[in-house]
């Protein structure tokens, strides 16, 4: 089998951040494999701790969904804008830990089957409510975010 790339073909990294520090795709996954690991056990615990009747407003869900979204904003002003970080710890706390935090999959789930049991009002609401608040969160997490390290002159 040969390693050869084709000409005029180059492999992109995973994350432009991490192009010149990590070259072995094994400490790539074992980042995103233990921030993924902590993220989804604080998202399991919370639905432990608080868990949705059969039929009613996945609460849960829907907090876990826009805290998670609110911390990604956050995340990217820091990383992005306000820090020097070390290449791996954005594809850590935000693919890894939110990515398994937030909870879209559920989403999408707790909307089937409140459509499927004839809740159809609030697989509507929670399908609605979700998107907005997802995206108003992630807005407001960078805005805050901007707003707290603003450099004072």
């Amino acid at each position: 089998m040969s390693t050869e790339q084709p000409e005029g073909w180059q492999r992109e990294p995973a994350d432009p951040d991490l192009a010149d520090v990590v070259e072995s795709r094994v400490i790539l996954l074992v980042v995103l494999a233990l921030g993924g690991a902590i993220g989804a056990g604080a998202r399991y615990a919370a639905g432990l701790a608080w868990p949705t009747p059969s039929g009613a407003f996945p609460w849960t869900t829907v907090v876990i969904n826009v805290v998670g979204c609110a911390l990604m904003g956050a995340l990217m002003v820091l990383t992005h804008e306000r820090f020097a970080t070390p290449p791996w710890l954005r594809p850590f706390l935000g693919t890894g830990v939110l990515g398994g935090f937030t909870t879209f999959s559920t989403y999408a789930v707790d909307v089937d089957r409140l459509g499927r049991s004839d809740s159809v009002p609030t697989a509507a609401a929670t399908f609605v409510l979700t998107l907005v608040l997802a995206v108003f969160a992630v807005w407001a997490g960078a805005t805050a975010t901007r707003s707290l390290t603003r450099r004072r002159p």
